[in-house]
């Protein structure tokens, strides 16, 4: 999710102070956050020594949020990621879980593709009678259960349709079908 823009260069003062090097103003851990959380990509410098700090301040963040009941990490992930530090599986581990959360990010993005066909096909023509049928059904099948009975409730006599209404519905029925088509290949 992080952006193709380079990364927001924030500098750490002396007196721990941490600098936005674009907009020329302090910023505090929670501004960091935040920043990440809307997809930018940040490094933090020491300005005195010129050391990557990033990954510390990252930790930190991630700590702030967990004590204050943002559990994030279940207890026994983060008993296994203290173990990896004193075992030979050290550097197994980040590429995992770099493939893990890799493999994440690409259902997340899957699932809003998918949500995203979804309301293309409710806009198209005839939903809406679709729609409105399938709850006419569903409401007559929940009368029947809610009156203990299963048998057929009797059915309203049809309107009388003309040649031009069933037309028009055929026309609406290939029109949805030609769309559906497109959306499945």
């Amino acid at each position: 999710m992080a952006s193709e823009q380079k990364p927001l260069v924030v500098k750490r003062y002396a007196s721990r102070r941490l600098y936005n090097t674009e907009t020329s103003d302090y910023v505090t851990l929670e501004d960091i956050a935040g920043f990440i959380r809307d997809g930018r990509d940040v490094q933090i410098i020491d300005l005195k020594t010129g050391d990557d700090l990033t990954r510390q301040y990252l930790l930190q963040i991630i700590a702030d949020h967990e004590s204050r009941g943002d559990n994030v990490l279940p207890v026994n992930i983060l008993t296994d990621l203290v173990r990896s530090y004193t075992t030979q599986a050290t550097s197994a581990v980040p590429d995992f879980l770099a493939m893990s959360f890799d493999m994440m990010r690409a259902g997340q993005s899957q699932f809003l593709q998918n949500m995203e066909q979804m309301n293309q096909v409710a806009n198209l023509p005839g939903m809406e009678a679709l729609k409105s049928q399938q709850e006419a059904f569903f409401k007559a099948m929940s009368d029947s259960f809610s009156m203990g009975t299963l048998t057929p409730q009797p059915k309203p006599e049809p309107e009388a349709t003309s040649s031009d209404d069933l037309s028009s519905i055929k026309e609406q029925l290939a029109q949805l079908q030609e769309q559906l088509n497109k959306l499945g290949k």
